[in-house]
Protein backbone atom coordinates (compact mmCIF):
# COMPACT_ATOMS: atom_id res chain seq x y z
CA UNK A 1 0.00 0.00 0.00
CA UNK A 2 1.32 3.75 -0.93
CA UNK A 3 -0.55 5.28 2.47
CA UNK A 4 -3.31 7.18 -0.06
CA UNK A 5 -6.89 6.50 0.92
CA UNK A 6 -10.40 8.57 0.02
CA UNK A 7 -12.96 9.76 2.66
CA UNK A 8 -16.03 11.57 2.66
CA UNK A 9 -16.62 14.37 5.15
CA UNK A 10 -17.56 17.46 6.42
CA UNK A 11 -14.76 20.06 7.02
CA UNK A 12 -14.70 21.33 10.98
CA UNK A 13 -12.18 23.87 10.72
CA UNK A 14 -8.99 25.24 9.82
CA UNK A 15 -6.02 26.45 11.29
CA UNK A 16 -3.37 28.57 9.46
CA UNK A 17 0.20 26.50 10.29
CA UNK A 18 3.68 28.58 9.00
CA UNK A 19 3.22 30.58 6.10
CA UNK A 20 1.33 28.80 3.58
CA UNK A 21 0.12 25.61 5.04
CA UNK A 22 -3.14 24.93 6.79
CA UNK A 23 -4.42 22.38 9.37
CA UNK A 24 -7.40 20.84 8.97
CA UNK A 25 -9.94 18.89 11.22
CA UNK A 26 -12.66 16.91 9.16
CA UNK A 27 -15.56 14.39 10.29
CA UNK A 28 -15.49 11.43 7.32
CA UNK A 29 -17.48 9.08 7.66
CA UNK A 30 -14.61 6.51 7.18
CA UNK A 31 -12.17 7.01 10.04
CA UNK A 32 -14.15 9.37 12.72
CA UNK A 33 -12.55 12.86 12.94
CA UNK A 34 -9.28 13.35 11.66
CA UNK A 35 -6.58 16.32 11.60
CA UNK A 36 -5.35 16.74 8.15
CA UNK A 37 -2.50 19.11 6.29
CA UNK A 38 -3.00 20.86 3.73
CA UNK A 39 0.12 22.05 2.16
CA UNK A 40 0.42 25.60 0.02
CA UNK A 41 -3.87 25.98 1.15
CA UNK A 42 -3.00 29.62 2.25
CA UNK A 43 -1.66 30.35 -1.22
CA UNK A 44 -4.31 31.80 -3.36
CA UNK A 45 -4.03 29.74 -6.63
CA UNK A 46 -3.27 26.67 -4.84
CA UNK A 47 -6.16 24.00 -5.54
CA UNK A 48 -6.57 24.02 -1.87
CA UNK A 49 -7.37 27.39 -0.60
CA UNK A 50 -10.81 26.71 -1.88
CA UNK A 51 -11.64 23.46 -0.77
CA UNK A 52 -10.29 23.38 2.46
CA UNK A 53 -13.01 25.39 4.13
CA UNK A 54 -15.68 24.64 7.56
CA UNK A 55 -18.93 23.51 6.08
CA UNK A 56 -17.23 21.90 3.11
CA UNK A 57 -18.44 18.62 2.34
CA UNK A 58 -16.56 16.35 -0.21
CA UNK A 59 -14.79 13.27 -0.79
CA UNK A 60 -10.62 14.32 0.00
CA UNK A 61 -8.04 12.14 -1.33
CA UNK A 62 -5.08 12.09 1.34
CA UNK A 63 -1.83 10.23 2.12
CA UNK A 64 -2.00 8.84 5.37
CA UNK A 65 1.70 9.61 6.92
CA UNK A 66 3.34 8.11 9.78
CA UNK A 67 2.30 10.64 12.33
CA UNK A 68 -0.32 12.78 10.14
CA UNK A 69 -3.20 13.07 7.22
CA UNK A 70 -1.78 15.39 4.26
CA UNK A 71 -4.68 16.46 1.84
CA UNK A 72 -3.58 15.66 -1.90
CA UNK A 73 -6.97 16.45 -3.51
CA UNK A 74 -10.48 17.34 -2.93
CA UNK A 75 -13.78 17.31 -4.45
CA UNK A 76 -16.32 19.22 -3.01
CA UNK A 77 -19.87 18.09 -3.27
CA UNK A 78 -21.45 20.74 -1.14
CA UNK A 79 -20.56 23.96 -0.06
CA UNK A 80 -23.46 24.88 1.92
CA UNK A 81 -23.64 28.36 0.24
CA UNK A 82 -26.94 28.71 1.82
CA UNK A 83 -25.54 28.18 5.54
CA UNK A 84 -22.35 30.69 4.40
CA UNK A 85 -24.88 33.43 3.07
CA UNK A 86 -26.91 34.14 5.98
CA UNK A 87 -25.53 35.78 8.98
CA UNK A 88 -27.68 34.20 11.66
CA UNK A 89 -27.26 30.50 9.43
CA UNK A 90 -23.52 31.00 9.35
CA UNK A 91 -22.96 31.25 12.76
CA UNK A 92 -25.75 29.19 14.06
CA UNK A 93 -23.34 26.21 11.52
CA UNK A 94 -20.36 27.24 13.03
CA UNK A 95 -22.02 26.29 16.38
CA UNK A 96 -22.90 22.80 14.71
CA UNK A 97 -19.43 22.51 13.70
CA UNK A 98 -17.78 23.09 16.90
CA UNK A 99 -20.09 20.57 18.89
CA UNK A 100 -19.18 17.80 15.87
CA UNK A 101 -15.78 18.64 16.95
CA UNK A 102 -16.55 18.48 20.45
CA UNK A 103 -18.09 14.36 20.15
CA UNK A 104 -16.26 13.61 17.37
CA UNK A 105 -13.37 10.85 18.11
CA UNK A 106 -10.62 9.71 16.26
CA UNK A 107 -10.75 6.07 14.48
CA UNK A 108 -14.08 5.96 15.79
CA UNK A 109 -17.83 5.45 13.74
CA UNK A 110 -18.91 8.86 13.73
CA UNK A 111 -21.36 7.81 10.79
CA UNK A 112 -24.00 8.51 13.37
CA UNK A 113 -22.90 12.49 14.12
CA UNK A 114 -21.51 13.17 10.68
CA UNK A 115 -25.12 12.41 8.79
CA UNK A 116 -26.53 13.80 11.84
CA UNK A 117 -24.59 17.22 11.07
CA UNK A 118 -25.34 16.97 7.21
CA UNK A 119 -28.80 17.07 7.69
CA UNK A 120 -28.62 19.71 9.99
CA UNK A 121 -26.81 22.02 7.73
CA UNK A 122 -29.04 21.23 5.14
CA UNK A 123 -31.82 22.21 7.26
CA UNK A 124 -30.84 25.51 8.01
CA UNK A 125 -30.01 26.27 4.42
CA UNK A 126 -33.76 25.10 3.39
CA UNK A 127 -35.10 27.36 6.59
CA UNK A 128 -36.86 24.79 7.67
CA UNK A 129 -37.95 24.68 10.43
CA UNK A 130 -36.61 27.11 12.02
CA UNK A 131 -32.88 27.55 12.53
CA UNK A 132 -33.24 27.53 16.38
CA UNK A 133 -35.17 24.58 16.41
CA UNK A 134 -32.10 22.96 14.53
CA UNK A 135 -29.84 24.23 16.57
CA UNK A 136 -31.76 22.59 19.70
CA UNK A 137 -32.58 19.41 17.78
CA UNK A 138 -28.91 19.20 16.94
CA UNK A 139 -27.32 19.73 20.48
CA UNK A 140 -30.14 17.25 21.75
CA UNK A 141 -29.41 14.65 19.63
CA UNK A 142 -25.56 14.79 19.30
CA UNK A 143 -25.92 13.74 23.10
CA UNK A 144 -27.98 11.18 22.40
CA UNK A 145 -25.41 10.07 20.15
CA UNK A 146 -22.28 10.20 22.13
CA UNK A 147 -24.05 7.95 24.51
CA UNK A 148 -24.86 10.46 27.33
CA UNK A 149 -28.25 11.01 27.01
CA UNK A 150 -29.98 11.01 30.78
CA UNK A 151 -33.60 11.48 29.93
CA UNK A 152 -35.73 14.43 30.29
CA UNK A 153 -34.49 16.70 32.63
CA UNK A 154 -36.76 17.19 35.48
CA UNK A 155 -39.25 19.53 35.33
CA UNK A 156 -43.08 20.85 34.46
CA UNK A 157 -42.52 20.55 30.96
CA UNK A 158 -45.52 20.52 28.57
CA UNK A 159 -46.59 17.39 27.46
CA UNK A 160 -45.69 18.62 23.81
CA UNK A 161 -42.29 18.67 24.69
CA UNK A 162 -42.19 15.62 26.14
CA UNK A 163 -43.50 14.32 22.84
CA UNK A 164 -40.61 16.29 20.88
CA UNK A 165 -38.21 15.05 22.70
CA UNK A 166 -39.38 11.35 22.46
CA UNK A 167 -39.71 12.11 18.48
CA UNK A 168 -35.90 13.92 18.71
CA UNK A 169 -34.78 10.31 20.32
CA UNK A 170 -36.45 7.76 18.14
CA UNK A 171 -36.88 8.90 14.28
CA UNK A 172 -34.36 8.59 12.24
CA UNK A 173 -31.80 11.14 11.31
CA UNK A 174 -33.22 11.55 7.68
CA UNK A 175 -36.53 12.51 8.38
CA UNK A 176 -35.63 14.70 11.77
CA UNK A 177 -36.32 17.92 10.16
CA UNK A 178 -40.34 16.79 9.34
CA UNK A 179 -41.69 18.19 12.41
CA UNK A 180 -42.43 21.89 14.06
CA UNK A 181 -43.34 22.78 17.52
CA UNK A 182 -45.12 25.96 19.20
CA UNK A 183 -43.26 28.86 20.27
CA UNK A 184 -43.34 27.54 23.84
CA UNK A 185 -42.23 24.42 23.29
CA UNK A 186 -39.34 25.78 21.65
CA UNK A 187 -38.71 27.70 24.17
CA UNK A 188 -38.60 24.36 26.30
CA UNK A 189 -36.48 22.22 24.27
CA UNK A 190 -33.83 25.42 23.83
CA UNK A 191 -33.83 25.19 27.86
CA UNK A 192 -33.24 21.54 27.92
CA UNK A 193 -30.75 21.97 25.55
CA UNK A 194 -29.12 24.25 27.43
CA UNK A 195 -29.47 22.09 30.65
CA UNK A 196 -27.30 19.39 29.08
CA UNK A 197 -24.43 21.96 27.46
CA UNK A 198 -23.40 23.14 30.83
CA UNK A 199 -23.94 19.59 32.00
CA UNK A 200 -21.98 17.45 29.83
CA UNK A 201 -19.40 20.18 27.70
CA UNK A 202 -16.28 20.52 29.86
CA UNK A 203 -15.06 23.79 27.82
CA UNK A 204 -16.44 27.27 26.77
CA UNK A 205 -17.65 27.23 23.06
CA UNK A 206 -16.04 29.97 20.94
CA UNK A 207 -18.75 29.97 18.51
CA UNK A 208 -21.31 30.11 21.25
CA UNK A 209 -21.82 33.42 21.97
CA UNK A 210 -21.98 34.58 17.92
CA UNK A 211 -24.83 32.50 17.59
CA UNK A 212 -26.37 33.37 20.74
CA UNK A 213 -26.09 37.36 20.01
CA UNK A 214 -27.23 37.04 16.57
Amino acid sequence: MDGRIELRGIVLNERPVGEYDKRTTILTLERGKITAFARGAKRPKNRLAAAMQPLHFGTFRLYEGRDAYNVEEAEILNYFEGVRGDLENYFTGMLLLELADYYGRENADDRALLALLYQSLKALENGKPDRLLVRAVYEIRALMIDGQYPGIPDGNWQESTRYAMDFIARTPIERLYTFTVSEEVLSELRRIAAHFRRKYIDRPLKSLEMAETV
